[in-house]
This record gives C-alpha cells, structure tokens and sequence, in this order.
C-alpha cells in the first residue's frame, strides 16, 4: 500500500460564496413577500379591524429595514472543530528538557524549596 499522508475532513467547511448569496438572496425575496402581505392585510382590514390594520402596516413599514439586516449580515462563520477530533495530551511545546512534562517557564519560575 505505502505510505499515508494526513488526511483532512471537510464536513466542518463553510458553505461557497454562491449558495451564500443564494441564500441571502431567497431570505429578502421572503421578507419582502411578508411586507407585500402586510399592505395588502392593512388595505383590506381597514375597516373591519383599525388596529389589526395599523399593526399590519407597521410591519409593512419596518420590515425592509430587518429584512436589509439579516442579508447583509455576512458569511456565517467558520465550523469549529469536529467533534471527533483528537488532540494528543502531550503536545511538543508542552514537553519539558529531557521529553517530559512539566517543563516550560511555569516551572522555571516556581519558587523551590
């Protein structure tokens, strides 16, 4: 067979710049949908229910503004590690002289005696 080189897991990797605007793109057509919803709601409720109107109209007019928010809100961040994930106890840089543990200046400064 021969050797075997690292292998490395992209499960965690962030979604492309393409679907990432896909998405941005689908969540402010939906917003606006809403906010088309919420003037026709107050148009045709004005008047049967004045209140439930004004409420719909009030969402008809503050709902670009959110819906301005979410998509430009950016990428969504990098995954962090894997759950299965494996980190070694004893790395290196936590090595002491000689190849054991405790070395380091925490130990270097610590009062004998």
């Amino acid at each position: 067979m021969g050797k075997s080189g690292p292998v490395f897991r992209i499960t965690g990797a962030r979604s492309s710049l393409s679907e990432d605007v896909r998405g941005r793109q689908r969540r402010y057509v939906i917003s606006m949908l809403v906010r088309t919803a919420c003037v026709l709601l107050s148009v045709v409720l004005w008047d049967v229910q004045r209140y439930v109107a004004f409420a719909a109209l009030g969402g008809a007019v503050l709902l670009p503004y959110f819906a301005v928010l979410i998509a430009n809100a950016g990428r969504e961040r990098a995954p962090g590690l894997p759950s299965t994930f494996a980190v070694p106890e004893q790395t290196p840089l936590m090595l002491g002289p000689g190849g054991t543990g405790g070395g380091g200046a925490a130990a270097k400064d610590a009062p004998k005696g």
